[in-house]
């Protein structure tokens, strides 16, 4: 780390004319034209997001510089299209907008586009929807110069909150117009999340597969982790395994183990046992026979999943044996309540209910009551806590989920003792 951040140091310092300490680096870069301090920043921040983290400090250093070289320039300097472009894009790359609206009050005589900066200073004031339109046509309009990409991608965050295929197609101007750089990472990880809003399943597959190839070691891979795994879970069915192997496949084993655990853990508490089944023997099979706590939580997904299966006593034993330090709170809860279910599918009936006439009347009963008296074993082998954890940690939606996958566990139960009642009326 010592010697990434040794280098940028030069790099910066060559861009501000010669070889200095950082200390005085900003007085260096007084007489230094904006155009060029911008390219070194726009390096800067491509190296962030190709994997080099201790470049962060260094763009929030220039940052703070170039901020300060346009507020302490002469307006002659802007008489120079390019210093001109390079404060627009200061503006847009997370510069302070107060020194845009200070930019555009000291502009007399009209180096600035007038219709440009305005709409700008309301996108970055918080009004970005009520200048959508407008932002959209200036990003078409300025589509073949330096700063077509940024404006792309500003006018696609405004345009995003009503019309999300608007949107798309001005992310794809932006990483079509800066290739390799932040503006097409964060293009392609909001395209992502669009195409699955949607509901376009190969879109989001394009777009995810694109992003994996390019921007793994970026700091926000993390976002897009996340962004894949609901559009597996939400879309299993419409993708397939080999379709999940060929976005992944670029990542080391860490990462995709990492992706699968969460896919099996969603699925899981989603009800998609077969889904969390594959994650979870893929999360395996990339543990080895590693230490620590990934192959304990794939055995627990993994058994979550077998739970309404002929598999149910493997099912048990791998929820049972789960270590309690390799699980998180969230998960102990998910343990506890899977293992509520599967005892109440492994009881034995009472003697009692083996006639035709008690269990039918006691099933007819149930499902009268509803879905509630159906997920009551949940509710009855679990502590408050643990179903609280659980109701914290999925909302409403993945509840209903998990009770369907209760249900499919109840019905495994009457199945069994249906069989009894047959065999206990046979001659």
């Amino acid at each position: 780390m010592a010697r990434k951040l040794t280098s940028l140091t030069v790099i910066a310092a060559i861009a501000i004319g010669t070889i200095v300490p950082m200390a005085n680096a900003t007085h260096a870069a007084e007489g230094l034209a904006p155009y060029k301090m911008m390219r070194s920043l726009q390096f800067v921040q491509d190296q962030v997001i190709l994997g080099d983290h201790s470049a962060a400090e260094m763009q929030r250093y220039l940052l703070a510089t170039f901020d300060e070289r346009l507020r302490t320039a002469d307006t002659a300097v802007f008489d120079d299209p390019r210093n001109v472009d390079a404060a627009l894009i200061y503006a847009m790359s997370g510069g302070n907008p107060e020194t845009l609206d200070y930019l555009a009050s000291r502009d007399i005589g009209g180096t600035f586009d007038n219709r440009l900066t305005d709409v700008l200073r309301k996108y970055l004031n918080g009004k970005g929807t009520l200048v959508a339109k407008t932002l959209g046509n200036m990003a078409l309009e300025y589509k073949d110069t330096k700063i077509g990409p940024y404006l792309a991608l500003v006018s696609a965050n405004s345009i995003l909150p009503k019309d999300r295929q608007g949107a798309l197609k001005f992310y794809d101007l932006a990483r079509l117009g800066a290739p390799g750089t932040i503006i097409e990472e964060s293009a392609l990880r909001r395209s992502i999340s669009i195409a699955a809003s949607i509901n376009d399943v190969p879109l989001g597959l394009k777009y995810s597969s694109r992003y994996s190839r390019r921007f793994l070691h970026s700091p926000y891979a993390s976002q897009f982790a996340d962004l894949f795994v609901h559009l597996v879970v939400d879309h299993f069915g419409e993708m397939t395994e080999d379709d999940i192997v060929m976005v992944l496949s670029p990542m080391d084993n860490e990462r995709q183990k990492e992706v699968y655990l969460r896919i099996a853990r969603k699925a899981t508490i989603q009800g998609k046992t077969d889904l969390a089944r594959l994650a979870s023997i893929r999360a395996q099979a990339l543990s080895g026979t590693e230490g620590g706590p990934e192959p304990a939580l794939a055995a627990l997904y993994g058994g979550f999943a077998n739970i309404p299966t002929e598999e149910i006593g493997a099912a048990m034993r791998s929820i049972i044996d789960a270590p309690e330090e390799a699980l998180s709170k969230r998960d102990r809860a998910l343990r506890d309540a899977a293992r509520a279910v599967a005892e109440e599918v492994l009881r034995a009936p009472d003697p009692s209910d083996l006639t035709e006439t008690d269990h039918a009347g006691e099933f007819e009963a149930e499902k009268s009551a509803g879905p509630a008296t159906l997920a009551r074993p949940l509710a009855e082998g679990m502590t408050g806590e643990t179903a609280s954890a659980i109701t914290a940690d999925t909302g409403d939606h993945a509840v209903t989920e998990f009770r369907t996958f209760i249900s499919t566990g109840r019905s495994k139960l009457d199945e069994i003792d249906t069989l009894l009642n047959e065999e206990g009326s046979s001659p």
